[in-house]
């Protein structure tokens, strides 16, 4: 018998909460078996809107909590002071050992807190990355760090490459990922401080599959697998590849309805652009995981729908099954 991941969904975080979060969870459901749901939030509105769907009662529990973070909030304050808020009552599920994996859409900035002050660092592990999927022309890279240590050291950037070579060919299936650490151009002299020290401790790991650096005009021709940055760098390129990515599909549909001519051809190739831009969507490929935490936390966009929340559910099903974490363990020498 196949074991359940045990996910605290945080019902009330995002700008379409609780409505697209709960459609998600009831979505996630109906795909996965395997997953138990805990509805963090307040308990009337939840049971509004799950009232609207048909779903197995056993897969989804609601956990109430009267409070709710907001964006805008400073995180620490918010997290020290909101201890009934659904972020935090979540993150302690996780913390307490009632569920494997957190998933919200609320404030980045508290659920950077919350998940190294609550849920914990694995033992080893000095800073954890923020680490998205991002489309590539050969599938996917994985983006680390994209938001949670915009000040970095070369150490961090090593076990970073470390970990997210983990999780590519454990979660995505890439044996021996090829590995690439962001840079103005590629002869290994160049880039500033950080780089300068950070790419020879790359070059002399053994346990990765280095390739040296890669500019950011090569990441979506998919040169590597692996995307190693400090977060300042990744956040600029993660909101620029999701800004060039949304403008490009509203060019093209535009272009194709633009008059008879294009509208005919539009319906011809339908189907084939609908798979390719499909691919460009980054809901596609649920949410943020902070990679080396005690427990599995996914940070889903602010507006995320329920795609993108149910992806990122199941998403956290295969973290599990992969036993990412006791890997990760592994790689870094030290006991659990």
């Amino acid at each position: 018998m196949s074991e359940v991941c045990k996910v605290a969904l945080d019902a009330m975080g995002g700008d379409n909460a609780p409505s697209e979060v709960v459609r998600g969870a009831v979505n996630a459901t109906q795909k996965e078996k395997d997953i138990k749901i805990f509805l963090v939030g307040k308990k009337v509105q939840i049971e509004q809107e799950l009232s609207k769907y048909s779903y197995n009662k056993e897969q989804i529990e609601i956990v109430d909590a009267a409070e709710v973070i907001e964006t805008g909030e400073p995180p620490v304050m918010a997290v020290r002071r909101k201890k009934e808020s659904s972020l935090v009552k979540a993150m302690y599920l996780v913390k307490d050992g009632t569920a494997d994996a957190f998933v919200s859409a609320g404030s980045s900035g508290a659920i950077l807190v919350g998940g190294q002050t609550i849920v914990g660092r694995i033992k080893g592990v000095e800073r954890p990355p923020m680490a998205p999927l991002i489309p590539t022309a050969k599938g996917v890279s994985l983006l680390v760090d994209s938001g949670g240590n915009v000040d970095a050291r070369p150490n961090f950037l090593v076990q970073w490459a470390k970990m997210g070579s983990i999780y590519m060919e454990n979660i995505v299936g890439i044996k021996n990922p090829k590995v690439a650490i962001v840079n103005v151009g590629l002869e290994e002299e160049k880039g500033n401080a950080l780089v300068k020290e950070t790419y020879p401790l790359l070059k002399e790991c053994r346990d990765i599959n280095f390739i040296g650096s890669i500019e950011a005009r090569n990441i979506p021709k998919g040169d590597a697998d692996v995307i190693v940055c400090d977060a300042f760098v990744g956040n600029v390129i993660l909101k620029l590849y999701e800004g060039t990515a949304s403008t490009l599909i509203k060019k093209i549909k535009g272009a194709m309805m633009s008059d008879l001519k294009t509208k005919i051809g539009a319906l011809l190739i339908k189907k084939s652009l609908k798979k390719e831009l499909k691919s460009l969507d980054a809901t596609e490929y649920g949410g943020a995981p902070l990679i080396g935490l005690n427990g599995l936390v996914v940070k889903v966009h602010g507006n995320a729908t329920s795609k993108e929340i149910g992806n990122a559910l199941i998403q956290c099903v295969k973290f599990k099954k992969q036993k990412i974490n006791e890997k990760i363990t592994a790689s870094l020498n030290v006991e659990a």
